[in-house]
């Protein structure tokens, strides 16, 4: 009777060994596709290893082709350490490993400079302390509920321009297309901004921007504004190359100084560039410009 049945057995055996196959190969594909699109390292939680663990070990060498959310090697390493065939270190990582006194250093320097992580570590090797890096400095001050030098300090660009708007000017160049005699020519004006008050002061305009008429203009700006209580103090303003050096030493020169942005951040003057978008839409775009005069006027 075991030799009638012992075929037809096997051969019921191996096809639900060949539909698990088809299975389980389907399975790794649709994990590569879907590894694919995360990130290239995942951290497991605790609770997380353990699951991983308890039905890795089953599979003995299997595991090696199965697994993808860490490497065979890292796997076999977990199952090292949960048999204890690796001793833990005697200290946690991050900031524990180092000694008392220079955890309280950090802690004292950011609570008393409010420095952020780099210049922590530039104080400390004055100190003549350099076996610290910067990831050790970040866990000391997070163990301890310290966040980063710029949210302690909280002086955001927001904050800035609340503290010094009264004072605090932005200009831009805009452009204006212009009929002539000679066809269709770019006229150039400055705009000079209030942070506060909104307040536009627009100068005369011109075929060429350079230096010397931005430093005129710039002249003419400051007396405009010469009697005002509140007198303009900062002048705010991007990286075009028609902001010179002289332009920065005219400004100096009628008592005020200049904070050039930086690259990239068209936000931070977007007042400036709001208003020169509504002239435009609102005004400017409506007629068709002859010429300086009539544009000036």
């Amino acid at each position: 009777m075991a030799k009638i049945f012992h075929p037809l057995l096997a051969l019921i055996a191996s096809a639900t060994d060949r539909e698990l196959a088809k299975y389980i190969e389907y399975l790794k594909q649709e994990n590569k596709i879907l590894r694919a699109r995360l990130p290239k390292q995942i951290h497991t939680t605790t609770r997380e290893r353990e699951t991983l663990l308890k039905f890795g070990k089953q599979l003995g060498q299997a595991i090696n082709e199965l697994i993808t959310i860490v490497s065979p090697s890292t796997f076999l390493r977990w199952v090292r350490e949960v048999n204890g065939s690796k001793a833990k270190p005697a200290n946690p990582k991050g900031g524990q490993r180092k000694p008392r006194e220079i955890r309280e250093l950090v802690i004292e320097i950011a609570k008393t400079t409010g420095f952020g992580y780099t210049r922590i570590i530039g104080e400390l090797r004055k100190l003549g302390i350099k076996n610290i890096s910067r990831q050790t400095v970040r866990n000391i001050l997070k163990e301890h509920g310290i966040e980063p030098g710029p949210d302690r300090t909280s002086d955001s660009w927001t904050e800035f321009l609340n503290r010094h708007g009264e004072t605090l000017w932005g200009c831009d160049f805009f452009s204006v297309k212009s009929m002539t005699a000679r066809g269709m020519r770019d006229l150039y004006m400055l705009v000079f901004l209030n942070m506060q008050t909104r307040e536009a002061i627009v100068t005369e305009s011109t075929y060429r921007p350079n230096s010397a008429w931005v430093c005129r203009q710039t002249k003419w700006f400051a007396e405009e504004t010469s009697d005002r209580d509140k007198k303009p103090a900062i002048v705010v303003h991007d990286l075009d190359a028609k902001f010179t050096r002289k332009f920065r030493e005219t400004v100096k020169l009628q008592g005020m100084k200049t904070n050039p942005l930086t690259k990239a951040s068209p936000n931070l003057n977007g007042r400036c560039e709001r208003f020169i978008e509504t002239i435009k839409l609102e005004c400017l775009n409506k007629f068709i410009v002859f010429g300086r005069r009539h544009l000036d006027y």
